[in-house]
């Protein structure tokens, strides 16, 4: 008697709103309080989070575009809801780097759109973000890689203060030579930065410095800074969409000046 192959696991559910967009094959924005994810056709075609560097600063940091050679995409392109494939066919960028960086982007967003939360979500149908189609992802897949990458930063420091708390180095000696890549992160620990402002001035994966900075935390070489409540701790304002590209264009490009 032939064996039967064991059932695949199921999918995790993270969002249950997020799952029955899915089955629902909707197009549009789901707004929660760390993120937005945006989707077509069911699937989730881009992420944003005020957690994580954007793909813009992944491309531009990464040495794979020209800061100038991005915002004139954006410029050209924008309002036609076609950044991404504007800078592929101008030549900007090769698609396979797009695709990269546009992935790492997206599944970095979606770890902190979809931490936990009592705060109810919103979803705005047929709102399309302006980066246009790149490579669309299966719910499923974006719930299973923010479920793993949780599971591997709890294994390597269970406390999750370190992600969002500005850190300090403790000062102790370290047990063995930190890693080039964790030096850089270390270096940048200064008592006021929090991890996302690291993962920013590196011009990194948000997550992947989660995971250097829980590593130093392991190692007693970085702690949160423990803070007082802040009574307006709790208000949470949700990120800012809408369905006319224009109008967020002109929001980008104004943080983007302010920035400067």
């Amino acid at each position: 008697m032939r064996a039967t192959a064991p059932a695949p696991d199921p999918a995790p559910v993270l969002s249950p709103m997020l799952q029955r967009l899915a089955a629902e094959r909707a197009t549009g924005a789901l707004m929660r309080d760390r993120g937005t994810l945006y989707l077509a056709d069911g699937k989730v075609v881009h992420a944003e989070s005020p957690s994580t560097p954007g793909i813009e600063v992944l491309l531009t940091r990464g040495g794979a575009l020209r800061r100038e050679g991005w915002w004139d995409a954006v410029a050209e392109a924008g309002a036609g809801q076609r950044v991404g494939r504007h800078l592929v066919d101008s030549g900007r960028v090769p698609g396979g780097a797009l695709e990269l960086c546009h992935l790492g982007a997206l599944y970095d967003a979606a770890f902190f759109a979809l931490a936990p939360t009592r705060t109810p979500a919103r979803f705005r149908y047929g709102v399309a973000h302006w980066i246009g189609p790149v490579r669309p992802v299966p719910v499923d897949a974006v719930q299973r890689e923010t479920l793993r990458r949780r599971e591997l930063l709890d294994r390597i420091w269970p406390d999750a203060v370190t992600d969002s708390a500005p850190l300090v180095r403790t000062g102790h000696p370290a047990d063995s030579p930190v890693p080039p890549r964790q030096r850089r992160v270390l270096e940048r620990v200064d008592g006021v930065r929090t991890a996302t402002d690291i993962a920013q001035d590196l011009g990194r994966s948000a997550f992947h410095t989660l995971v250097d900075l829980r590593r130093l935390a392991a190692a007693g070489l970085v702690a949160a800074v423990r803070e007082t409540a802040d009574p307006a701790a709790g208000r949470i304002a949700f990120p800012e969409v809408t369905a006319d590209p224009d109008v967020a264009l002109l929001r980008r490009l104004r943080d983007a000046l302010e920035a400067l």
